[in-house]
């Protein structure tokens, strides 16, 4: 199914975002302090939220849905290093176990989501990877990867916005066309947003096209999320007005991070994403204390002094 005419509300969809999160702390290197759409999301859900993550950088236990968003991502990365005729469903599937090895090298907290050979919603191994298995049978019904070549894989991208932050973020496919026309494509292993709740998944794609349009000069045609939990492609089709107005909405957001680093009042916002955070055991909306913000944290995570 292809949905088309996207909407803006502020609703989260917290599995999808945890799994990027995953993606993006593995595979990006240590950089100067900047703002990717996942945190500028923390701070309008919850300025409290977007301190404890970016500033404090309190530790949060990994989650299944982060663990196989990761994986799945991982693999059809490497699926498109292999030739065209070769990029099949079943090669796909024979790059799981050895994807998730690696993963579990570079990152050990994964390890804990497994207790005596039984991983999450109780099965094994085999049991658990057959379920990312399941997502990419997905893909494989919206995207032939033998028909594409992309231009870029996991591209890391960077603008500096003049009076503002250092954006930054990580597109999972960059399409190409004869033409010269670009496309952005993001996986989501999650579900798509109900109608008219997609405002989360709008913002990162049209901060992705800000970044792209700023640093190449080149407006992306089309953006393009493909979400694996349903089959759904959401794709949108960005102006200039679009682009002009995410920079926009992008320094108010940054103004009020300046205001909560100066003030240190990063107020808590109590909503039903709640019973998603790690978090509320410190948080006031829920009886907790925060701990004092790190000396030198604020500066060092977000460049922001005095």
């Amino acid at each position: 199914m292809t949905t088309t005419g996207i909407t803006e509300e502020p609703v989260l969809d917290v599995a999808a975002e945890a799994a990027d999160d995953a993606v993006s702390a593995l595979r990006a290197p240590s950089r100067p302090p900047a703002l990717s759409p996942s945190r500028a999301n923390d701070f309008m859900q919850c300025p409290l939220l977007f301190r404890f993550r970016t500033v404090d950088r309190l530790p949060e236990p990994p989650s299944a849905a982060a663990a196989r968003g990761t994986l799945v991502h991982a693999v059809l990365e490497r699926l498109y290093d292999a030739p065209l005729g070769e990029r099949t469903l079943a090669a796909a599937h024979d790059l799981l176990p050895g994807e998730w090895d690696r993963l579990l090298e570079a990152d050990e907290r994964y390890t804990s989501l497994f207790t005596d050979g039984v991983g999450p919603d109780g099965q094994d191994r085999a049991g658990w990877l057959a379920g990312a298995g399941s997502l990419l049978g997905t893909y494989f019904t919206l995207e032939d990867p033998n028909r594409l070549e992309p231009a870029e894989r996991e591209l890391l991208v960077e603008s500096q916005l003049d009076g503002g932050p250092l954006l930054r973020g990580i597109v999972d496919r960059l399409d190409v066309a004869p033409t010269g026309a670009v496309r952005v494509v993001d996986y989501k292993t999650g579900k798509s947003p109900r109608p008219g709740y997609e405002s989360s998944a709008v913002f990162q794609m049209r901060f992705y096209g800000l970044v792209l349009w700023r640093e190449r000069g080149v407006l992306p045609k089309m953006l393009q999320l493909v979400y694996l939990g349903d089959g759904q492609v959401l794709r949108g089709e960005p102006t200039t007005e679009h682009l002009e107005h995410t920079e926009q909405k992008i320094r108010a957001i940054w103004s009020g991070i300046e205001e909560a680093a100066r003030t240190g009042e990063w107020k808590p916002r109590r909503s039903k994403l709640c019973g998603w955070c790690a978090h509320q055991a410190i948080c006031p909306e829920f009886g907790g204390t925060p701990p004092e913000v790190p000396e030198g944290a604020v500066a060092l995570r977000l460049g922001i002094t005095g």
